[in-house]
């Protein structure tokens, strides 16, 4: 007979496993710490200076500045387990800032918070959990992780509303046998903020973070700007047919799908942004029929499912395209252990490169992997 395990699946008493929290300073990991300090558990609470906060520290809506470090020490002190902060500022920045930007300018619609959960939480940051001899690492995301015949699974979070895992396709099978989430059986983020207060925590109300943390009131276009000196060159806002219709101050201040703000008024139809073409500095417009995509070329694939990429041609899965759409039913060809073509059963709109293609067990919960949105040929 085995032990029997404790919440966090080990077969020792919660005072004999270490957990390292990832704490942002808000409500959710504020939450994982304190009720997994309650139940007994050695936790350290560990939080990223991600960039130059200094500017930051009265900014609301976004994660990882001043006042959040502050809120992030302030429960460790409340619950009693130790805290530190570590300066990740050049990881990150090399990491993830310099992609976003050189990304953007290549006419994409990067997501960085993929690429921090990638490159900087569950590469560097776990890695620090284990040299703290740490038995697993927790983090506040809405996902489950259940265990399978193969080994730990991912799973979407119960409460489909607070569902983040569109953002964790990129995690390995390691980094999931490591990892951690409680939060992901709540139904609401209601039952969150309740936990927050019967542990008296103050930061309880604390609204959810809404932007990029390094993108402020989601001006992507201003941080471009200050980071690639020079980006914002003009050019023309051309028709699909090939009139010009206007300028334009620079290919950065558009994505694809963009119909509001384009500075050519006066015309009869309604035109979005079709395409943007860094080489000629051109903005392509065109009828809303034109966002409609049923094939989607996908590269640098992790595939977390059973078997392999290649051995599962032709195989229908459901697909997430944007975080804040539903998974759609799609059919899964693959080309390389690494990239496939995702075809949609039904046309997608406003599909960009650069965004994340998501795939999901058709009927299920379980997240199969996903990959980066490439440009079609």
């Amino acid at each position: 007979m085995s032990a029997t395990l404790n919440s966090l699946g080990f077969a020792k008493p919660p005072a004999e496993t270490r957990v390292v929290v990832a704490m942002s300073g808000g409500v959710d990991s504020s939450v994982v710490a304190a009720e997994l300090a309650g139940e007994g558990y050695d936790v350290v609470g560990v939080t990223l200076q991600l960039y130059d906060h200094g500017a930051a520290l009265a900014k609301k809506g976004a994660c990882c500045a001043g006042r959040d470090i502050h809120d992030a020490r302030r429960v460790a002190e409340e619950m009693g387990f130790p805290h530190y902060v570590l300066d990740y500022e050049n990881i990150f920045r090399d990491a993830v800032i310099d992609e976003f930007a050189d990304s953007y300018l290549a006419g994409a619609t990067p997501v960085p918070c993929i690429r921090c959960n990638e490159r900087v939480k569950f590469r560097d940051l776990m890695q620090t959990a284990r040299e703290l001899d740490a038995d697993c690492m927790a983090t506040g995301h809405y996902i489950q992780r259940k265990a399978g015949p193969g080994g730990a699974e991912l799973h979407m979070a119960a409460d489909q509303t607070r569902d983040q895992s569109y953002f964790l396709f990129s995690t390995t099978p390691e980094q999931l046998d490591y990892l951690r989430f409680p939060l992901g059986h709540l139904q609401s983020k209601a039952e969150t903020r309740a936990l927050a207060a019967r542990h008296g925590l103050a930061v309880a109300d604390k609204p959810d973070s809404q932007d990029i943390c390094f993108v402020p009131n989601g001006n992507y276009a201003a941080v471009i700007e200050k980071l690639r000196p020079g980006a914002a060159d003009p050019g023309e806002i051309r028709h699909v047919d090939g009139r010009v219709l206007g300028r334009h101050a620079g290919v950065i201040h558009f994505t694809i799908g963009q119909r509001r703000g384009l500075g050519i008024g006066g015309l009869t139809e309604p035109l979005y942004v079709v395409r943007l073409d860094v080489d000629t500095r051109q903005v392509i417009v065109g009828p809303k029929d034109m966002l409609a995509t049923r094939s989607v070329p996908v590269a640098e694939i992790n595939w977390i499912g059973d078997g392999s990429l290649t051995d599962l041609a032709h195989r229908p899965v459901s697909v997430r395209v944007r975080s804040t759409r539903p998974p759609a039913q799609a059919i899964l060809h693959p080309l390389t252990p690494t990239t496939a073509q995702v075809e949609l059963l039904s046309p997608e709109e406003g599909i960009s490169p650069g965004q994340a293609c998501v795939f999901y067990q058709t009927g299920g919960s379980r997240v199969l992997g996903g990959g980066w949105i490439q440009r079609a040929p």
